[in-house]
C-alpha cells in the first residue's frame, strides 16, 4: 500500500504541483517521495526475511522502524512542502533516525543469520 501511495503521490507532485510549488518545496516533496519509495523496497526486504526467517525480533523493529520513517520523516516533508511551515522542518529527523534504526537493525539480522 505504501508503494502505491508513494507512486500516487509521486504522480500528484509532478503534474499537480508543479505550476503550484516553488523549485525549492517542488525539491521538498520529492524527496520525501524518494525517501518513501526507498523504504518500500526496504519493507519488501524485510518482508522476504520475514518469510524465510520467522518474525525475529530485529526484523520487526527493522519493519516498523522503516514505516514510522515513512510516516514521519516523508509525511513531514509532504507537510512542509504543502503548507509551507517550517516548523514541520524540526520532525523530520526523527523520521531520519527511525530509517537508521531499522536499516541497523536489517544489517544485525543479516550479520548474525
Amino acid at each position: 500500500m505504501l508503494g502505491f501511495l508513494g507512486v500516487a503521490i509521486g504522480a500528484f507532485g509532478a503534474h499537480g504541483l508543479r505550476s503550484r510549488l516553488s523549485p525549492e518545496m517542488l525539491a521538498v516533496f520529492e524527496t520525501g517521495v524518494r525517501y518513501q519509495m526507498y523504504h518500500v523496497f526496504a519493507l519488501l526486504i524485510v518482508a522476504a526475511a520475514i518469510g524465510h526467517a520467522g518474525q525475529a525480533r530485529l526484523l520487526m523493529i527493522a519493519g516498523w522502524s522503516f514505516i514510522a520513517g515513512i510516516l514521519i520523516f516523508s509525511g513531514s516533508l509532504y507537510a512542509l512542502a504543502l503548507t509551507g511551515t517550517t516548523a514541520l522542518g524540526a520532525i523530520t529527523p526523527i523520521g531520519g533516525l527511525a530509517f537508521l534504526i531499522g536499516w541497523a537493525c536489517l544489517a544485525f539480522f543479516a550479520a548474525a543469520s
